[in-house]
């Protein structure tokens, strides 16, 4: 019962107003990682750093969420970075450094699901060897997936696009902002494109309208989830808490593994109302602090039996 998630790893240089850089360790699909680790899942991650300071900082911080670097993923040449500049709102835009690659197959056990998606599923050659690994791994394991469109990376939007829909096709359960949406297609509203996306095989696909809520659709109809009302710090991880948040739940409901993918494809209306909204309350607790810092169990587990978020 392990989670498989691939992904670039880098370090969040984060710049405010006037005040002087930060780094941090961050990275969409290590958020997931680290998250789904401080939630009390296995989880083993995947990625593409180097040996140097910054690296050694990520592997320690991987490694303490209680996830494990898998072997080999040290083996760039210098750790990727991202500058993140904020506005006054705390909505970063980001400036990448990074180079993406991947070799051979990860020495894990089995897992039960398998998570990608960002610059991972875009950016050559590396995105040509995480779309052969979830291939591979579909079979047996539920897919989820998560584009997060970085534009500063993507020369070919057309390109892009047919990666994305590879995706998509393997995916079961899909998470995306409708800033990407919008970036994708935007001749389409979230709800069309939402239902293009579920024909297209995923079981599960959920839209993230920031301080609207949540869009979610699934073979037995349409949900919708309010945002809880929190103060804003930042929101820099939040897309990746709410994709925790969403994987975590599904696992509790006992959904994940290619032997449940039935179950997955009958969820209903009130089953995946009470998913999003587990992912909800993960993503607002995450905006509410600086930086990714994702809840762990016993802060997820009192925020949720709180009265003070509604």
């Amino acid at each position: 019962m392990r989670a498989l998630v691939i992904g670039e790893a880098l370090i969040d240089v984060v710049e405010r107003g006037g005040e002087g850089p930060t780094e941090h360790v961050g990275g969409s699909p290590l958020n997931v990682a680290v998250g789904l680790a401080r939630l009390g899942r296995d989880v083993d991650f995947l990625t593409h750093i180097g040996t140097d300071a910054r690296g050694e900082r990520i592997s320690e911080y991987v490694e303490s969420s209680g996830a494990q670097l898998v072997p080999g993923s040290q083996s760039a040449q210098r750790t990727p970075t991202a500058l993140a500049t904020l506005d006054d709102t705390g909505a970063a835009t980001y400036t990448f450094d990074i180079d993406w690659q991947l070799t051979g197959t990860p020495e894990v056990a089995p897992p039960v699901v398998v998570h990608t998606g960002s610059i991972a599923t875009v950016l050559e050659p590396g995105c040509l060897a995480t779309a052969a690994l979830v291939d591979a791994y579909h079979l047996a394991a539920t897919c989820t997936f998560d584009p997060n469109i970085r534009p500063a990376l993507i020369t070919d939007a057309d390109s892009a696009r047919a990666r994305i829909d590879r995706f998509l096709e393997r995916a079961d359960v899909v998470k995306a902002s409708d800033e990407d949406l919008r970036w994708i297609d935007p001749a389409r509203s979230p709800e069309q494109i939402t239902a293009a996306w579920l024909a297209l095989g995923p079981s599960i696909v959920v839209v993230t309208m920031g301080g609207g809520g949540a869009l979610a659709m699934c073979a037995a109809g349409t949900v919708r989830v309010p945002a809880f009302h929190v103060d804003v710090v930042d929101t820099v991880g939040a897309g990746d808490a709410f994709m925790t948040g969403l994987i975590d739940s599904l696992w509790s409901m006992d959904l994940l593994g290619a032997d449940r993918r039935p179950g997955l494809a009958a969820i209903g209306p009130d089953a995946l109302t009470t998913a999003v909204r587990a992912a909800s309350l993960t993503a607002a607790l995450t905006v509410s602090r600086g930086g990714a810092d994702l809840p762990d169990r016993a802060t997820l587990d009192a925020a949720a039996s709180s009265a003070i978020l509604t």
